[in-house]
Order: structure tokens, then C-alpha cells, then sequence
């Protein structure tokens, strides 16, 4: 249940803060970018989202042989980088892959767990695999996030084997996948991997013993000799008694975004998550890396 809500909410928050057309210019100017809200402090605020942000999307001119791929593009202006949805027909079963810039590190190359796609001119490329050693079937990767450099991080969620895994470039060359140490792979529901664009910070949920109740959300900071640091909790600024997952930086560095969520009960027994997008300032990840 917990990964069913976070997909939602990673979908919402990247959709609408995240995405914007390539053939729009963006604006400098913080209150077009997150929907004229006030920007949030110090302590995580709810974010709140209207029927509006469901427009702004355009189907593109370009279809995959066959009609067996297509994507669309969001053109609302409200964020620097784009989100693109793709459909593909595979089995005969259309399914749709979900391509988030923030998770990307950029805006040319967009990825969504095994597969990526590529600008090209003033479109983009048919879905590519990345690769053996990642599109194996033994592996269940909800989130793949990518740094500038080339990094992967990515979780083995919907497979709940709890464990986050990294691949570096090195020489040229993709390294094959190697688990985080782990202080980073401890607890359950260990998911939603964040990589830093320039690879100084690692963010994931987790549930822990030591935590404020459910899913509680994590950062580790790169060291000077490469390694990992301590796993940080981010507080109780950002973490509750509830569920926390899912958490991303937008892409001008500004604004930390994560869902949170809780069980609810109705009359006849049955139970449903609850919950809402919350942001607040990237700040307190600087804060944090200064008490290193």
C-alpha cells in the first residue's frame, strides 16, 4: 500500500512541478514556477493541487512504426524541465512509462526504471533499454534516479527486497550495480532513491526502529573519499508519525518535495490511504551536510 501511494504521488509532484514543454521558454520568476504558492520555510507545508494541473499536456507528432509507441509532452510552463509519458504497445497490452527530468540529472536524457529516452531535435527518441546488467528481470526497480555525472541509484521495491543499489561510469564505462553499505540498506521499505545532480547527497525512505513511526525519509552525504556517510533522518521538519516517501529536489535546487501519508478506516472496516504533496526549502539539506 505504501508503494502504490508513493508511485501517485512521485507521478503528481514530478508531473506538475517538474514538467514543461521543450518548445517553451522558462521563467525566472519562482511564483509562475510553482503555481503563484508561497514559497514554503523552514517546516514542510502542504502543497495544494487543483484541477488545472491536469491540462497542459499535447500529444507529439511523432508515432512509433506500427502505432506501437507514442508519448506526450506536458506544455504547461510551470517548472524548467520536461515529463514525458510514453505508451507503448508490448504483448499486445499498452502500458505507459513515466519519464521524470528531476530523476534524470537533465533535461536530454529522461529515464523511468529500465528504460530511457533521448532528446532528439525537438522531440524524442523511442524508449532504449539500459542495458543488461539493470533491465534483468530479477530485478523489481520502481525508481531509478541519475545524476549529471552518470550515476544510477535505484531500489528493488516491487520485488520488497528493501535494498538500494548504485552504478558509477568509470573509464567510460557503466560499472555493474553494487549495493549501498548497510547503514544505507537497513529497515523495511527501503525505497524512492535520489541522487544529487552533482553526486554529493543520497535521499531514500525507510522505515527503522529509531524512525518517528512509518516510512521516515533519509539522506547520506558524499565523502571526500568517495564513501557514503551516516544515514541522517531529516527531522521532525519533514518526518511524522505517518508515511514519508518519495522525496525529490526540483531541478533549480530550491525546494525538497516528498508525499505523506496515512491509513484511514471507514465504517465497514475497510481502510484506504490517505495523504497529500508537502515541500519545503532545499535549505535544510545545506543545514544538515553543515553539522557534518
Amino acid at each position: 500500500m505504501k508503494f502504490i501511494y508513493s508511485l501517485g504521488v512521485c507521478f503528481l509532484i514530478t508531473l506538475f512541478f517538474c514538467g514543461t514543454s521543450y518548445s517553451q521558454n522558462t521563467s525566472s520568476s519562482s511564483q509562475q514556477h510553482y503555481f503563484g504558492h508561497k514559497p514554503p520555510s523552514n517546516v514542510a507545508e502542504l502543497f495544494p493541487l487543483d484541477a488545472a494541473f491536469e491540462k497542459g499536456w499535447q500529444l507529439s507528432d511523432e508515432i512509433g512504426p506500427n502505432m506501437d509507441e507514442f508519448y506526450m509532452v506536458s506544455t504547461h510552463g510551470a517548472a524548467h524541465l520536461p515529463t514525458v509519458i510514453v505508451f507503448a504497445k508490448e504483448n499486445r497490452v499498452w502500458k505507459k512509462h513515466d519519464f521524470y527530468a528531476t530523476l534524470s540529472g537533465g533535461d536530454d536524457v529522461l529515464y523511468s526504471e529500465k528504460k530511457y529516452i533521448e532528446r532528439v531535435g525537438s522531440g524524442w527518441s523511442k524508449m532504449k533499454s539500459l542495458g543488461p546488467m539493470i533491465d534483468r528481470d530479477e530485478l523489481g526497480i520502481m525508481r531509478l534516479s541519475a545524476s549529471s555525472n552518470g550515476t544510477y541509484v535505484f531500489d528493488d521495491a516491487q520485488r520488497n527486497s528493501d535494498v538500494i543499489r548504485i552504478s558509477h561510469i568509470k573509464n567510460g564505462k557503466r560499472e555493474k550495480p553494487k549495493r549501498l553499505a548497510k547503514h544505507i540498506n537497513t529497515g523495511k521499505w527501503t525505497a524512492h532513491p535520489f541522487i544529487a545532480p552533482d553526486d554529493s547527497y543520497l535521499i531514500w525512505d525507510s522505515e527503522r526502529e529509531e524512525g518517528y513511526g512509518d516510512s521516515d525519509i533519509y539522506i547520506s552525504f558524499r565523502q571526500k573519499d568517495g564513501s557514503w556517510g551516516a544515514a541522517i533522518n531529516l527531522g521532525d521538519k519533514i518526518n511524522t508519525e505517518h508515511v514519508e516517501n518519495g522525496a525529490f529536489v526540483t531541478s533549480d535546487g530550491k525546494y525538497l518535495f516528498f508525499g505523506r501519508s496515512h491509513e484511514k478506516f471507514r465504517e465497514d472496516g475497510s481502510s484506504y490511504w490517505a495523504g497529500g504533496k508537502h515541500w519545503i526549502d532545499a535549505k535544510i539539506i545545506d543545514e544538515l551536510r553543515a553539522k557534518q
